[in-house]
């Protein structure tokens, strides 16, 4: 697991699930880059940065490898000139979708109500 402020002993000794959890998607983009994987199934590392906007790529770069660290997702690399890299999630990362899709539901009855969500399937 990716080593933050939420993995010392004494924040684990809290509650130990949401405390995990909290370890894993912490970061500020992390949900942000979870759902677009999820909802676009496979992305690269140009169509992040663009969907992110504001985000730094050595801040991309950080919170995609924590997210592969801790299993959430794949990161495929082609050979290929100029080299290719995609992201999709793994078994883990997809068993999270529900999450992300409550979370959402949540936000939009809650905190945005009149929110069109162009992400609805």
């Amino acid at each position: 697991m990716a080593e933050n402020k939420f993995t010392k002993n004494d924040a684990v000794a809290r509650c130990v699930p949401m405390s995990r959890l909290q370890s894993v998607i912490g970061g500020k983009w992390k949900i942000l880059i979870l759902w677009y994987i999820a909802f676009y199934k496979v992305q690269r590392f140009g169509e992040l940065t663009r969907r992110l906007d504001g985000i730094t790529q050595s801040t991309l770069t950080k919170q995609l490898r924590e997210l592969e660290e801790d299993g959430f997702l794949h990161r495929e690399i082609y050979k290929e000139i100029p080299p290719k890299v995609e992201y999709s999630l793994t078994e883990l990362g997809e068993s999270f979708i529900p999450v992300l899709e409550a979370m959402m539901a949540w936000s939009e009855a809650r905190l945005c109500p009149d929110y069109e969500n162009p992400y609805k399937k």
